[in-house]
């Protein structure tokens, strides 16, 4: 009797083991790598390159951000090599490994992908005001950036996917 019951306490110990461990893998899910940025990587990224530069603000507690997810995959797939796409998610600094690659995994989204944390909000919102004055914090936030670093396309809330496309194509076309 007392060997049948260490063995039932070995197997309960080895089953609870192995359900934490399961558990903490469905936590840290797969998908694309995002890249924590702070005010400085945010600042590098806003900078000109010499290429139009295509950027999304958004999170994934945000429902237009969502809906409008969709199409600026497909954004990326019709510009993919003839522009630089990334995208910023402002979600949680703890969602980098869990709920923001799951969500991308979901969408198919390839471009890069970046998660904003920054220590001081107003700093981060004057950084993107510098370039589009639309910007006051609301997502979701696109804007597109010449190779010169001005601005050639601006959008608070939901892109109109038809104006996004014009103005990236009157980009390459300006663009050697």
């Amino acid at each position: 009797m007392r060997a049948f019951t260490l063995a039932v306490v070995v197997v309960l110990v080895f089953m609870a083991g192995t359900s934490s461990s399961a558990i903490a893998q469905r936590k840290q899910t797969t998908g694309p790598a995002v890249k924590q940025i702070d005010l400085d990587g945010l600042k590098s990224l806003l900078k000109p390159n010499g290429r139009p530069r295509l950027i999304n603000f958004w999170a994934t507690w945000c429902d237009p951000c969502r809906e409008e997810f969709p199409e600026l995959v497909k954004v990326n797939a019709s510009y993919n090599g003839k522009i630089d796409f990334v995208t910023v998610s402002l979600d949680d600094a703890d969602d980098i490994g869990t709920t923001v690659p799951k969500f991308l995994t979901e969408m198919k989204a390839t471009m890069p992908a970046y998660l904003l944390k920054a220590v001081d909000d107003d700093a981060a919102i004057a950084a993107i005001a510098n370039i589009s004055t639309e910007f006051h914090g609301s997502l979701p936030f696109t804007i597109l950036i010449k190779p010169n670093g001005e601005l050639a396309y601006s959008r608070q809330g939901k892109v109109h996917i038809d104006e996004l496309n014009a103005a990236i194509t009157k980009q390459l076309a300006a663009t050697p």
